[in-house]
């Protein structure tokens, strides 16, 4: 008998025995290196990320509304912040987990820059929905502080996040698109791109928000402090200062 306690005792207190899922809603930008993370994070938690990805405004109003998610990652600060405002998630726990950087992107141009966009020689310009997609907010603020907002607008193909965005200038419904720098180099993606200058928007700062604090969702946010999730997202293209 005290052999079966000790035996039951020991499954009980592994960690694998005590391994959950953690919902995540992640916005798209993130989504390929949150995979990464993930995988990092089960081995050494034995917790499993599902992760449902989208436009940042999307996903907060699923929240608001009800959605199980305990962990949102969102691609702005906003978000978050305003969700805790309202009393939903734990303010406390909001932290910047990561900086982003807005790039410009052509599957079969070599020209993408800021003379290709003042010399307009295109059909089709790419971007996220800026009201719900901080990427696109920030391609936005890009074109009115290079004063091209109302030149390019007729040639505007706006996207529901920047997932989105990405696959019509890869399919060739855009000549350029307006996407993370990270979705880029999640894909090998190492020319035919310009590196927006971050002085022509805001800082693309993304906050992390639990939502429920279960085990595993806690468990999930100190990791993404943490060095191994950090090594990642830098090999992603994410900064850690603004």
């Amino acid at each position: 008998m005290p052999r079966l306690r000790l035996a039951l005792l020991c499954l009980i207190l592994s960690p694998l025995a005590l391994a959950d899922t953690v919902n995540v809603a992640v916005a798209s930008n993130f989504q390929q290196t949150l995979d990464k993370i993930a995988k990092s994070f089960k081995a050494a938690t034995g917790h499993d990320v599902k992760a449902s990805a989208g436009a940042s405004g999307k996903l907060a109003a699923q929240i608001r509304q009800g959605a199980p998610f305990e962990v949102f990652l969102s691609a702005d600060d906003e978000r978050p912040t305003e969700l805790a405002k309202a009393g939903v998630g734990q303010a406390s726990s909001q932290f910047t987990y990561a900086y982003g950087q807005l790039a410009l992107w052509s599957k079969q141009r070599d020209d993408a820059g800021e003379a290709a966009l003042r010399q307009g020689n295109f059909a089709k310009l790419a971007v996220a929905n800026p009201a719900t997609a901080p990427y696109g907010r920030a391609a936005m603020e890009t074109l009115d502080a290079l004063k091209l907002e109302a030149a390019v607008k007729p040639k505007l193909l706006t996207g529901d996040n920047i997932g989105q965005t990405m696959q019509f200038a890869d399919v060739g419904g855009a000549d350029f698109a307006f996407v993370a720098y990270s979705q880029l180099l999640e894909q090998g993606i190492h020319s035919r791109y310009w590196l927006v200058p971050e002085k022509l928007h805001q800082p693309i700062r993304q906050d992390a928000l639990l939502i429920k604090p279960t085990p595993a969702a806690t468990a999930l946010m100190a990791f993404l402090k943490g060095e191994q999730a950090r090594a990642l997202m830098a090999q992603a293209g994410y900064r850690f200062k603004p």
